[in-house]
């Protein structure tokens, strides 16, 4: 086997034994579980915003820029629900490059599992501590979830991982929303079927221990745009394929009809600024049909301190080293204008 093992990592057990949740935080955790899960199955109609940086990369430009949406979450509290996204491992189309904190805790250092490990479990403990945000992550490593599982309040599955059947037997086991996003290709079925399948019980191997799930009444679509055969951007976020998306749900036996927006990715070809018309768009479907307003729960929208994106190395606070984002002054606007198209 061409692999080095340079050591054995803890379980998950042992790193939440040394690095706790407290009874007050998992209160707060549940609750925040409770009021989201109450938006999925349309008991309320606030809309979700999972939103923040494209990479978690530095804890405490992360740490800030999540205060700041503490602060707009207070004034739009009525109609909108924010999920920020603390993104702590991040795929790579041709594996280089930066595979976020998890791998590297320090973007310029060289990558440390164990120090990755400790480094976004007190992240996600420290956005919580501070601004009572329970936050987001991609599930891209389905064996690592419960290093955070009591933390987090949604995951998502990406449009590279969706097709993979661990990723999918294990938001069936999942209690939060899991949401799947269309493949790069395009296809829905695919997701239609990933949703399927985390719906559904299942019994597989986890962690080395056979395991039973129950399934996920919360797993639900993301529709991210797609890539065509010549490697161009087209989005899928359109009334007509929003409809589409409704008859798909129509034709399945699927539980809590559902669908997160990702207003960047390849539905505005990777130009940040894109994603406020986007949003609103959408917003402007939800008016035209009921069963689009219904059947869209919310968005999806990659944002940061400052505009744009920032290679690694060149160290300006709060400006991403993955992909573009919104800045800041843009995303708080475009969170006030949602909350009144309510």
């Amino acid at each position: 086997m061409n692999m080095n093992f340079e050591r054995k990592l803890p379980i998950p057990k042992e790193v939440k034994e040394m690095y706790p949740l407290s009874e007050e935080h998992a209160k707060i955790v549940a609750q925040r579980d409770k009021e989201i899960a109450d938006i999925f199955t349309g008991k309320t109609n606030k809309l979700v915003l999972v939103i923040g940086p494209c990479s978690a990369d530095n804890e405490d430009s992360v740490i800030d820029y999540i205060s700041r949406l503490r602060e707009v979450q207070e004034k739009v509290k009525d109609n909108i629900f924010i999920i920020p996204r603390i993104y702590t491992n991040k795929p790579r189309t041709t594996g280089d490059g930066y595979k976020g904190m998890l791998h590297q805790p320090d973007p310029n250092e060289k990558p440390d599992m164990f120090k990755g490990i400790v480094a976004i479990r007190e992240l996600h403990m420290r956005a919580l501590r501070e601004t009572g945000f329970s936050c987001a992550d991609e599930m891209l490593y389905p064996e690592n979830y419960r290093y955070l599982n009591d933390i987090l309040s949604y995951v998502a599955i990406g449009a590279r991982s969706v097709e993979n059947q661990q990723h999918r037997l294990t938001a069936s086991g999942l209690n939060i929303p899991v949401g799947m996003k269309n493949p790069t290709g395009g296809d829905l079925s695919v997701m239609m079927n990933a949703i399927t399948a985390a719906q559904h019980k299942h019994t597989f191997i986890y962690r080395g221990w056979e395991v039973h799930s129950e399934g996920n009444h919360l797993a639900h679509a993301i529709l991210r745009g797609y890539v065509n055969k010549h490697g161009q951007s087209l989005p899928n976020y359109h009334y007509e394929d929003l409809m589409s998306l409704c008859q798909l749900y129509e034709e399945s036996s699927l539980a809590n009809p559902a669908v997160i927006i990702d207003t960047n990715h390849a539905n505005s070809g990777k130009k940040p600024l894109e994603q406020v018309r986007i949003a609103k768009d959408v917003m402007h479907s939800c008016r035209h049909d009921s069963a689009i307003k219904n059947m869209v729960k919310g968005f999806m929208i990659e944002s940061y301190i400052e505009e744009g994106a920032q290679k690694i190395g060149e160290c300006v606070y709060g400006k991403s080293i993955t992909d573009p984002c919104l800045g800041w002054e843009k995303t708080e606007k475009l969170i006030y204008d949602l909350a009144e198209l309510m």
